[in-house]
Order: structure tokens, then sequence, then C-alpha cells
């Protein structure tokens, strides 16, 4: 069922008003799709309180995908997947200020890195850093995607990091442009959200996150920088997130079966998020410092979504892919 509208549309909106400004909800108020898109992305300093700021999370989410807490996926790549193979080009679609990107930079693996992101300010953030660290692999290119010339039968890997989801008609993306511009023996790394479009989540599972939003003491459900208790969890509207950034989980739900029918899987690793991203969203700074008490409660969420993860799909997943050898009838 769609959501046009929901509460926490109107919460959400008094928030960011408050957190980034009102001019950053007046700038929304325009016909350009691409002007909004870019309008959700230029604070290279955004405030917010979400699931990904809370170490515990980082840990889990790590686990996860590599085995090892201590261990992220970029670093699983180079030590398991690329970890024999050098002179390789990769092209990073959606990069934002490359900081994955740099941190694959540092291996002597990577002949050229590119980064392509829409953000102008985004792209000289990330030229300033990699001044900063020296880095001479690495290129930046602020571009939008339609106009991004790929290479045919070029790059060793392509990476999407949180960015295929923000991508329209993603089937004709990684089957016409992916595909073609990776080489041979080409890879195809994501670390994505592939839930449903525009996050619009079934029934059961808005009960879900309410039900485990239920579990948190008061105390710890005022949301960032406000006075205002997160009591419950309404899920959002069409209306507001095509508003406030049109590429949002625009065409999501289509990136799994997509690669599955046009790529062979070499790692495939979910790692949840269907009930922790939203009931910890703007709630996260409580449970950046943990005590006792805050430990236990995040263990106790973290085995709520693992049951709920025992009969369905997860909504975020780690995954490395190559092309499927051509088949001569």
């Amino acid at each position: 069922m769609i959501r046009l509208i929901t509460i926490d549309d109107i919460i959400d909106t008094f928030l960011k008003g408050k957190q980034r400004g009102w001019d950053f909800i007046i700038s929304k108020f325009t016909f350009s799709n691409s002007s909004r898109t870019k309008s959700a992305f230029n604070k290279t300093s955004k405030l917010s309180s979400n699931w990904w700021i809370i170490p515990s999370v980082q840990e889990r989410r790590n686990l996860k995908m590599t085995g090892n807490p201590d261990l992220n996926y970029k670093q699983f790549l180079m030590q398991y997947i690329l970890n024999d193979r050098t002179n390789l080009k990769l092209l990073s679609l959606g990069s934002g200020t490359c900081q994955h990107e740099m941190e694959l930079a540092f291996y002597d693996n990577f002949e050229k890195i590119t980064c392509v992101d829409l953000s102008k300010e985004r792209i000289d953030t990330a030229i300033k850093n990699a001044k900063s660290k020296n880095l001479n692999n690495i290129e930046f290119i602020c571009s939008n995607i339609d106009k991004f010339q790929f290479k045919n039968n070029h790059y060793d890997v392509v990476l999407f990091n949180s960015s295929l989801h923000h991508f329209k008609d993603v089937e004709n993306l990684l089957i016409k442009n992916i595909n073609n511009c990776l080489t041979d023996s080409g890879l195809l790394v994501i670390n994505e959200y592939v839930g449903p479009n525009r996050l619009q989540f079934p029934k059961h599972q808005i009960k879900a996150i309410n039900d485990a939003l239920n579990t948190i003491p008061k105390k710890f459900k005022k949301r960032y920088n406000s006075s205002v208790i997160k009591e419950n969890f309404y899920g959002s509207g069409v209306l507001r997130m095509v508003i406030a950034d049109p590429s949002e989980c625009v065409d999501s739900a289509n990136i799994k079966p997509t690669i599955h029918n046009h790529f062979d899987t070499i790692i495939e690793k979910p790692y949840g998020g269907n009930i922790l991203m939203n009931v910890l969203k703007d709630i996260s700074h409580h449970f950046v410092d943990l005590n006792d008490e805050k430990q236990e409660l995040l263990m106790h969420l973290f085995k709520f979504e693992d049951d709920y993860l025992d009969d369905n799909a997860s909504d975020f997943l780690f995954g490395v892919y190559k092309k499927q050898e051509m088949k001569i009838n």
C-alpha cells in the first residue's frame, strides 16, 4: 500500500528545518529534480542521528558482512577477493565525499580509482581530502550519470556504496552501462539498501518496528536536537520523498533481482536494517556512548531484528558479483 503522506513526514520536515535551516526546506520547492537531489547531498556535514553512527551497530554490520566485527567490507574485499590482483581500475558512481574510495586508494593494488558524483560541493571536499592524504591514484568527476562517458571493457571493479538505490531504471544501468564497462574478469561490488521503493514498507514491518520501538524507555527516545519524543513510527510518505529527493530509493526493489539475473554471485551477505534503521532514526545519539542499560537495550534490538530476518528478506546487503560468461548457442 502506497502512503502519500504520514505523520513522520511532518515531524521530519520540522526537524530538518531546525537541524539544517529553513533555507534548506525552501530549496526543495523547485520543479528541477536534479536541483532537489543536489540539495539533499550538498551539505557535507549533515546534522543527523542515524543508525550508522552507533559503534555497536557498525560492529554488527561488519560481523554480518565479513564475519569479523573489526573488519569492514573494504578490508575484506582487499584481503580475500582482490588480494592477488594488481593494476586495478575502479569506478565508483555516486561516491559522495569519497571516503570509502580513499580507503581503497591506499592499497597498491589500484592503478586508478575514478569517483563520480552529482554534487560539486562533495567532489570539491573529496579533492581537498585526497590532496591532504597525498593520494595520486584517485580522480574526481562531477557529472550526472546520463552525461558520464562509460568506457567499454575498461574497469576491473565498479563500486556502489549506498548509491545504487538512487539511480532510476537500475536494470538498464546495470545491463547496458555497468556490464559493458567491466572487463571480462570485472567485479560489481555493492553495499546497498535493496528494500522497497520509496521506503514503502509493508504493514507487518511497520508493526514490528513499532513493537521494537516500544521496548525502549522514554528517556532514550528524545529526537536529536529537539524535545520531541519518538512515540511511534509511521513510515515515509511518497510525496515528501519525491519533494525532498526524487532519487531516494526510486528503484531499489529492482536491484537484487536484476543483479541475480545478469551477474554471477561470488559473495552476498545480507545485514538487516529492516528494524534497526527505522527504530534508531533520530534517537541513535543516545546509544553512541553505552552503559550497561543501553548495551542491554541494543542487544535486545539486535536479537529482535535477527528474529525478524528469519522470515523476511534483508533490506541491506553487501555483495560481490562477476560478469556472466558469454553463452554460445
